[in-house]
């Protein structure tokens, strides 16, 4: 079985030697770089399936990086490695194409949950392609629901919440993993504004009297379909 190619781009050596050692005793073929300059060499030459790339690099920025990337390439699977003390670039990095992050410092075992479920969606399948949630049918790509012949626009962040959900349907969503993942911490106030949510979400399914998104407290949520 072929390894999965991992670019890596972290100018800490120290750390980028121990994540690229830790990545390959896992089975992953990791490319590790110092600096954005040599990265998008490396992820020219190689054809890497997933990037983990720092945010503050020398010779080029995580971000400018990104956005060099995804002009060519709009699918591959990106993690930044952000310092914790900067929330601003998790939502830079959001709107740059990002498709998760990690603070700083950070479990090898979180990076590998996080690579391991990036790798499987994008193994699953087109973002473009439908997919049924119960009556309904989901778009993540286009932010559409539809439910029979009535089709509803949803908004960016409602889109990304039902996808997180509906990659783990019929099981438990943590709730401090949508949090970190969507809106940048789990702080009081973005928990609030993560349940208004899931509640204008109960709303768009309830045509569907089979679909339940329960809220286990304490823990997070499981949508049932």
């Amino acid at each position: 079985m072929a390894k999965h190619k991992i670019l890596l781009a972290e100018d800490e050596v120290a750390l980028g030697t121990i994540v690229k050692e830790s990545l390959e005793t896992r089975g992953y073929d990791v490319i590790y770089c110092a600096d954005g300059e040599e990265a998008r060499l490396k992820y020219e030459q190689t054809g890497p399936e997933l990037l983990v790339l720092d945010v503050m690099m020398p010779k080029k920025d995580g971000f400018s990086l990104v956005r060099e990337i995804r002009k060519k390439n709009d699918r591959i699977p990106i993690i930044f490695l952000t310092a914790k003390s900067r929330t601003e670039d998790v939502v830079e990095g959001f709107g740059y194409g990002a498709n998760d992050y990690l603070r700083k410092p950070f479990s090898m075992e979180e990076l590998i949950v996080r690579i391991k479920a990036l790798l499987s969606r994008h193994a699953g399948g087109q973002p473009s392609e439908d997919v049924s949630i119960g009556q309904y049918t989901f778009n993540f790509s286009r932010q559409t629901l539809r439910f029979q012949d009535q089709e509803e626009q949803l908004t960016h962040r409602e889109a990304q919440l039902l996808h997180e959900l509906y990659l783990h349907k019929n099981d438990l969503t943590e709730r401090t993993l949508i949090l970190n993942t969507l809106w940048g911490s789990d702080d009081f106030f973005n928990a609030r504004s993560m349940d208004v949510f899931i509640t204008k979400l109960r709303k768009k399914l309830s045509q569907d009297t089979s679909i339940q998104i329960l809220n286990v407290r304490g823990y997070g949520y499981k949508l049932i379909c």
